[in-house]
């Protein structure tokens, strides 16, 4: 068998004790399913509804045998006895179909996966009900048996005398998988129950479920294919457990071998490979040589790599002018003639195949520059105009002293251009693109320069080198992309994590930090870490805002760095909003006018911001007392309400309250303002005679009390003013000195007191503001609430309806805001109080009018009003 083990018909079989010291024959029993994993193949890619695929068998250590199973995909359904079919057609677009299967037994739940695949009938295979869990006919055991033997006090186990040599697996298998790889078994298998498991890389280590085993019969299988590359190798503990006695012999390691396929062709190290030789140099000279690497196993055939030339340009002055080590890509000269005035590059097309040569291949090139063996001019300048001198020795005067320069070597990019300077004998190079510090800062550019006029005698061409170096300058950050986009659901919580968004500066060399803050953020929705670049949700997205453009909502951030002048990125967020069920849909019309007899159906327009997946077909309903005289339902569409009135109603105006809700439940409760007018079919005509409901005697009766109203007024006003005009009573008689105390129900000091002008106090109110509220409502959808309803019978609803309505409504005052009940002007042109000074002189007052108050005020009189005596 070579050095490799190979299984072709059967499964290889580890033998394993699964005996434990103590082991009764009254184990505890563990329930689950007879295997780690059910595999269920058909013959077509297309399943159709109600097919059986076979059945999945648990044990629950009763005697019972029906169970309530439950698939983890609809599409399939697990009968009581385990019988697995299909609920409705499903197609095996990638030939096969992954799910889980799981049952409840003492209070657990235990779950098995279940793989349906897709294997083309060829010759005799098993039936596609069949579980391939089990090995088949005629496989052969080709590992030798470990023995443990039995002893009074239990089962020993006895030292090995031979290594279980690895497994090896060919990378890249092609399948169908899981593929079973060998098989472990005990050899006390027939006597008790023995349940396998293994442990390790691969299995319940990353990567998980790689490798598995069925527990009953102990069959290894690999999940998918393996990579060499990847990992080489596997190492497995394999576990064998008698139920109920716990582990029975200390774990095996099983070692899974990868085998190498040549499936890595070789990659040049760089491309191109540059070099120099000089013009003198003598075949034989080595110039550079080229590498390449394999990443298939080291040492085999299939990282073998092997060196060819395929082709030289220019061919010339020999098409062979080098040649190649085919083993160490060494590159030497072979023929003669290397002329640098005439050909000062050459380009070698280079062949890398491993397989010594045979295989796979890679190819790359190798750019060899011809450099001058005697001593040249050199400049070294900065990146700005570049000039060149020389001189002549011709007239300087005539066409045999102007010159033509090239620059022949150093600038692969085009990066640079010469031009002949105005004396026609001096050079100017000049930058024709950007030049970058961070991906080269120095060029070594080789010029040549030659007469317009050729030489009367063959002369060689004079060649100056040009050294250029760039100078750094600071570069703004750039974000990578410069426009992201993500799609992300509208209702993601304030806080959430949205996205990292980073820029990298370009001037590596500089060590410089990026910081980040958000330039155009319309809506305000979002936030960002200065310094991470993590974007997260300040505030709730809405996808049906006025800021949202086709569901996208972009966003400019800044990328900004820490130079002495900081240089600014920009960046484009672009969020694609998903849609979620957020608005209720609602009625477009709000007033409607009809017949009350034979009245026509009305169509009302139903509108929902969601997108169509929330919103028709839609359904409605009456709420309220509206079902009494008014029945609704949805056209054939579910996109529009069919309003009808079903009883004869009184001219006037009525409230119908209809709720509407989307394809998800969601629903709104819309009032429609509906006027009924005394009519018949769909010519709906309101009479003049009608107005809102009241009838013309209605407006008469109630013109009639405004009237009698006012006229009730001027008659009290008229009596009062005539009452004032009367001559009153002296307060005492003077003949009549009682102390009678009179009291008076008015207490104003007569007309002369009611002669002031109040305009004054209302110059603050007629100049306050427009808004006397500073503060600023929600931007939320408002409940719509019910107009008064013309009918009596309805105020109980409407006081109801509306109640509700303003307990729910997020617009309705007060708003935690300070708030300006009043606003009393800038100043006022009222004197102050102060001005209100007593008199220093009692002179100043007339004290006669006491005289005629009574006896007890005449004292007063002639004590203030007597003169100086």
């Amino acid at each position: 068998m070579g050095a490799f083990w190979f299984v072709e018909l059967g499964v290889l079989i580890l033998f394993l004790q699964a005996f434990k010291p103590g082991f009764s024959e009254e184990s505890k029993c563990l329930p689950g399913f007879n295997s780690e994993m059910y595999i269920f193949k058909v013959e077509r890619n297309h399943l159709r509804s109600g097919r059986s695929l076979g059945k999945v068998v648990f044990d629950d250590c009763t005697s019972r045998t029906s169970f309530l199973f439950h698939s983890e995909d609809s599409r399939f359904k697990v009968d009581g006895d385990g019988t697995l079919k299909l609920k409705r057609g499903l197609t095996l677009h990638n030939g096969h179909k992954e799910f889980y299967v799981s049952t409840q037994s003492k209070g657990k739940k235990i779950t098995v996966p279940v793989r349906v695949l897709h294997e083309a009938r060829h010759g005799h295979h098993h039936n596609h009900h069949e579980m391939t869990t089990q090995p088949k006919p005629g496989e052969s055991l080709s590992l030798p048996v470990l023995n443990f033997p039995k002893s009074s006090g239990g089962l020993k186990r006895r030292k090995r005398d031979w290594v279980i040599p690895p497994i090896n697996f060919p990378e890249n298998d092609r399948g169908p998988f899981p593929k079973n790889m060998v098989k472990i078994k005990s050899s006390n298998d027939k006597e008790v129950k023995i349940q396998y498991s293994i442990t390790g890389t691969g299995a319940d280590l990353p990567p998980v479920g790689l490798f598995t085993v069925d527990k009953n019969s102990g069959i290894l299988y690999v999940t998918q294919p393996l990579d060499r590359e990847r990992k080489d190798q596997y190492i497995l503990l394999a576990h064998a457990v008698a139920v109920g006695a716990g582990s029975a012999e200390d774990p095996m390691e099983i070692i899974v071998k990868v085998i190498d396929m040549n499936d890595n062709k070789p990659v040049f190290t760089q491309d191109p490979f540059t070099g120099t030789v000089p013009e003198a140099s003598k075949p034989g000279d080595e110039v550079m040589q080229v590498t390449a690497t394999d990443a298939d196993e080291e040492g085999s055939a299939n990282s073998d790599v092997r060196y060819t030339i395929l082709s030289q340009e220019p061919p010339l002055p020999s098409p062979n002018m080098f040649v190649i080590n085919p083993v160490t890509g060494g590159i030497r000269i072979k023929a003669p003639g290397l002329n640098r005035e005439k050909i000062p590059k050459y380009t070698l097309a280079i062949q890398a195949a491993d397989m010594e040569g045979n295989g796979l291949t890679s190819f790359g090139k190798a750019i060899i520059t011809v450099t001058d063996s005697n001593d040249n001019p050199s400049y070294t300048v900065s990146v700005s105009d570049i000039k060149v001198d020389l001189t002549d020795g011709d007239d300087p005067h005539s066409s045999t002293c102007s010159t033509t320069y090239k620059i022949v070597d150093g600038d692969t990019q085009g990066l640079f251009s010469g031009s002949t300077g105005p004396s026609k004998l001096e050079g100017i190079i000049t930058t024709a693109k950007p030049l970058d510090f961070e991906k080269n800062n120095k060029y070594t550019l080789l010029v040549t320069v030659q007469n317009e006029v050729p030489f009367a005698i063959s002369l060689s061409t004079s060649t100056a080198t040009v050294v250029v170096n760039v100078e750094d300058v600071n570069e703004a950050p750039v974000f990578t992309p410069v426009e992201k986009i993500i799609r992300k659901p509208e209702d993601l919580p304030v806080d959430s994590d949205l996205v990292l968004y980073t820029a990298t500066d370009p001037d590596t060399a500089r060590n410089q930090k990026v910081t980040y803050k958000i330039r155009n953020d319309p809506a305000g929705w979002l936030s960002i870490n200065k310094d991470t670049g993590l974007i997260k949700v300040k505030s709730l997205m809405d996808r049906e805002s006025t800021f949202v453009q086709d569901n996208k909502y972009s966003v400019i951030v800044l990328g900004i760095d820490n130079d002495e002048i900081p240089a600014t990125g920009t960046g484009t967020l672009i969020i694609e909003l998903e849609d979620v069920n957020d608005n209720a849909p609602t009625i477009d019309e709000s007033v409607i006018r009809v017949c009350n007899k034979e009245s026509s159906p009305q169509l009302l327009s139903v509108t929902d911001k969601d997108s169509a997946g929330f919103a028709a077909p839609y359904t409605v309903q009456l709420q309220g007392s509206s079902h009494s005289n008014w029945t609704a339902r949805m056209n054939d569409t579910k996109t529009g309400i069919i309003l009808t009135l079903k009883t004869v109603l009184d001219s006037g105006d009525y409230m119908v309250v209809l709720r509407v809700s989307d394809n998800q439940g969601l629903h709104y409760d819309s009032t429609i303002q509906a006027s009924v007018c005394d009519c018949k079919g769909a010519d709906v005509q309101c009479s003049d005679k009608a107005v809102a409901g009241f009838g013309i005697s209605s407006i008469l009766g109630i013109l009639g009390a405004v009237l009698l109203l006012l006229l009730l007024s001027l008659l009290l006003l008229m009596f009062l003013r005539k009452r004032g005009g009367e001559k009153k009573e002296p307060l005492l008689q003077e003949d009549d000195v009682r102390d009678n105390i009179y009291y008076y129900d008015e207490e104003g000091g007569g007309e002369d007191d009611q002669d002031f002008d109040l305009s004054v106090l209302h110059r603050g109110l007629d100049n306050r503001p427009d808004v006397f509220r500073n503060d600023i409502a929600p931007t939320m959808a408002r409940p719509e609430y019910r107009p008064r309803p013309a009918n009596p019978a309805d105020i109980g609803n409407f006081i109801d309806d509306n109640l509700k309505a303003a307990d729910n409504d997020p617009t309705a005052p007060p708003y935690d805001s300070l708030l300006v009940f009043d606003y009393e002007g800038g100043g006022s042109e009222a004197g102050s109080l102060s001005s209100l000074n007593s008199s220093n002189s009692g002179g100043d007052q007339d004290y006669d009018l006491l005289q005629e108050w009574g006896p007890r005020f005449k004292k007063l009189s002639d004590m203030y009003g007597g003169g100086e005596d």
